[in-house]
């Protein structure tokens, strides 16, 4: 079976063929475009460009010419009551179209359980959708750690059992990129610049029953900045902050949760020192670059398993 994946976030547009033959993935996707200084996009801007983009995107994957068997898109952030967002009504309606046209099952997932998928194919570990496990998603909309478990209805459901309080972690690195004057996303630049700091900073976190609170970021490196601190040692604070607070946070979850497989998947996961240091202290499974970002990769294999079942 081959399935067309679709996603249409506030950061990107994505889509993706998944092959269940050879388990394999064609992707393509696009940054959405912002202005430089600028810290992301209304929700009409993202629909407005999702529209001009997602045909050349999905064009990209089926220069095979293969015609898929099923199509699935992102209707939604998160399974969760409530959750909406505009740009995701681009992807999904696209893919309902291209279900009429050919004839084809529809189905949906959230942005948030494809990212999951994602970061478990990458790592090759699909073979946890059978089990319980915990699933961290740091990204600028969501920075949540999610028991995961088995569901008839949806695949897997996703219980937050930790959160941010307040700020996300992808943007405490988009806010303090801008403040370094880094073009928006942050991530990547931000990532380099910490690396070149000579730096090393131990920070005790705010923690509340395994919740974290990242607000303070940006006033401390606002305040290091402003007495003439280097920015990549700026950068790197804000690194270490966001680390040590995962740090706590896993922790705190393996002592309430038991030894579970340990996945950690969203833009910010892409990050190399938090990668490095969260791997380094606990048995973890990490998405590559290209896995972790936003993606459609895991919403094509949701779309293969839900057919598929």
């Amino acid at each position: 079976m081959v399935c067309l994946g679709i996603d249409t976030s506030n950061y990107t547009t994505s889509s993706a063929l998944y092959f269940s033959q050879d388990n394999r993935i064609v992707q393509a996707k696009k940054l959405l475009p912002v202005k430089s200084g600028e810290k992301g996009l209304r929700q009409s801007d993202a629909v407005f460009h999702h529209t001009v983009q997602l045909h050349s995107v999905i064009k990209q994957v089926f220069e095979s010419g293969v015609k898929p068997d099923c199509v699935c898109a992102s209707n939604m952030p998160c399974m969760q009551s409530g959750s909406y967002m505009p740009c995701f009504l681009v992807g999904s309606n696209t893919a309902e179209s291209i279900s009429t046209v050919w004839n084809i099952p529809f189905v949906t997932t959230s942005h948030q359980h494809g990212h999951i998928v994602a970061a478990l194919f990458s790592c090759g570990r699909l073979d946890l959708l059978e089990k319980p496990f915990i699933a961290f998603h740091l990204s600028g909309g969501t920075t949540q750690a999610l028991l995961v478990e088995p569901d008839s209805k949806e695949l897997f459901k996703c219980t937050v059992v930790a959160q941010s309080l307040d700020l996300k972690a992808g943007q405490a690195v988009d806010r303090v990129g801008l403040m370094l004057g880094l073009d928006f996303p942050c991530g990547p630049m931000l990532d380099k610049l910490a690396q070149a700091s000579s730096s090393r900073y131990t920070i005790r976190p705010y923690r509340k029953d395994g919740n974290c609170s990242l607000s303070g970021i940006e006033n401390k490196c606002r305040q290091m900045l402003e007495k003439g601190e280097v920015k990549e040692d700026v950068a790197r604070y804000c690194i270490d902050y966001i680390c040590a607070s995962l740090d706590e946070m896993t922790a705190y979850l393996l002592g309430q949760y038991g030894n579970l497989p340990l996945v950690y998947s969203g833009g910010v996961m892409s990050n190399s020192i938090i990668r490095e240091k969260i791997s380094r202290k606990f048995p973890a499974h990490f998405a590559s670059a290209e896995f972790s970002c936003d993606n459609a990769a895991g919403v094509a294999i949701i779309g293969f398993l839900k057919n598929k079942r």
